[in-house]
């Protein structure tokens, strides 16, 4: 599918809230971009459904070029939950596509590391806030452990705040205030 300024928001931000869309950033005259669609395209079919590809020509669709940054060509950009959760630029082998497509298919790691702290009986407040929906008190309750916790501790209340980071987006204004301040209570 090739999508356009008008169809992007459709074809790939609220298509990616359900299954993740892989954007192919190409144009006709890139032979890298020719080398790598086959590979792309045969990669996503043998995942059968659970990935879409979406492609953009960067001649016709400048202005989604700039949006995201596109500044060499093929740009691939894999979305999820509205938003670039991973992308590479250039050519890939087979293997190298595969390995993308995987990590772009696996639980998010803050699902990952939930099920671990549940599993463990860790942080009993921080799944508490998570299971409510609360990230900013997950967050805070992680904050407030932090002084106190050895640092083996202090390591895993780092690596939940850094995959809820993750989860809500760099540019967050959640993430921006909590990632300051976990780094001024752990350094």
């Amino acid at each position: 599918m090739e999508a356009t300024e008008s169809t992007f928001e459709t074809a790939v931000v609220d298509r990616s809230r359900d299954v993740p869309v892989v954007v192919d950033f190409w144009a006709d005259w890139c032979g890298p971009c020719h080398a790598l669609a086959p590979v792309l395209e045969q990669e996503i079919a043998a995942r059968e459904g659970r990935v879409e590809l979406v492609k953009v020509d960067v001649d016709s669709e400048q202005g989604l070029a700039l949006r995201f940054g596109v500044s060499g060509i093929p740009a691939v950009k894999g979305f999820r939950d509205g938003r670039v959760v991973t992308e590479f630029v250039g050519a890939r082998s087979r293997a190298g596509v595969a390995t993308f497509l995987d990590e772009l298919l696996a639980p998010p790691r803050a699902d990952v590391l939930l099920a671990e702290l549940r599993a463990g009986g860790e942080l009993p407040e921080v799944v508490a806030a998570l299971d409510a929906g609360d990230v900013e008190g997950a967050l805070a309750a992680i904050l407030d452990a932090v002084p106190s916790a050895e640092p083996p501790a202090q390591e895993r209340l780092r690596e939940v705040a850094v995959a809820l980071f993750d989860r809500l987006g760099h540019d967050d204004p959640v993430t921006v205030a909590y990632r300051r301040r976990l780094a001024a209570s752990l350094y």
